[in-house]
């Protein structure tokens, strides 16, 4: 496994997805590729970090209205690029506004109601247009684009990790590496859980009732797979036909971001 350790105080699922060996004997190039959680709220210090890193690119997955609400801080000398998964699906609406309508939330929340959501992302992240298109444009920007880069959105988990999972088992990564780094953001998600509960607080809404909603589950990603295979028979169907992913966009990923094993 990759260094568990958070490099930014500030966006404590930012974390490189370099050094994770692969199964033709090659590793992932570190500091090349980075995966994250929020980077609206960097501080000085961590955006000084950012700039040390040499980071050239941003990729935001957030939707807009994540977006407005919270814009990123972009280190000097990086180009900030959109690539909203969710659109106007009902999966990528305003968590904000949904929880602040009280009445709203507890529909939502009824009957194991966040553990179904959560399911229903997982789908979309496959499946949806808005999904394939952002998802396709991603590996294509980590094969040809600027590097390093890094790419995010709020609480670095769902949208961000089924990103990380196309990009690793692309970069022939084992699938069950690739399982542990999804899973890896639950020791790392603070600060989506502070807001998340912040959010329901003096709302009447049992915390309990929204965990389903702050975690990553092996359940949740086991969906996604499963989806693809519905739509799709294979995942290198899903990345040819469903993402529409370029086969020497997969082999230019490969020649820039592995080398040799130490």
């Amino acid at each position: 496994m990759n260094n568990d350790s958070s490099i930014l105080r500030t966006a404590p699922n930012f974390r490189d997805l370099g050094g994770y060996p692969t199964e033709d004997g090659r590793r992932i190039r570190r500091g090349m590729l980075f995966r994250a959680d929020a980077l609206s709220r960097l501080d000085e210090e961590d955006l000084a970090t950012l700039e040390r890193l040499g980071l050239r690119l941003m990729i935001d997955l957030r939707t807009v209205f994540e977006r407005e609400r919270e814009a990123d801080r972009v280190p000097a000398g990086a180009e900030h690029v959109v690539l909203d998964v969710q659109g106007n699906h009902r999966t990528g609406g305003d968590l904000a506004a949904m929880f602040s309508d009280t009445e709203r939330a507890r529909e939502l929340l009824a009957d194991n109601g966040a553990e179904r959501f959560m399911h229903e992302v997982n789908r979309t992240l496959v499946g949806a247009d808005d999904a394939r298109s952002a998802y396709r444009e991603l590996v294509e920007r980590a094969a040809e684009g600027p590097l390093p880069l890094v790419f995010h959105c709020s609480a670095g988990k769902d949208r961000t990790g089924w990103g990380a999972v196309i990009l690793l088992t692309l970069l022939g990564v084992p699938r069950q590496t690739v399982v542990e780094d999804y899973l890896a953001s639950n020791s790392r998600l603070s600060a989506a859980t502070a807001w998340m509960l912040e959010l329901i607080q003096g709302r009447g809404i049992d915390p309990e009732e929204v965990r389903p909603m702050l975690e990553v589950r092996t359940s949740y990603l086991e969906t996604a797979f499963a989806e693809v295979e519905r739509l799709h028979g294979s995942f290198d169907d899903y990345v040819l036909s469903g993402l529409r992913v370029k086969p020497e966009t997969v082999e230019a990923l490969r020649e820039r971001l592995l080398e040799p094993a130490a």
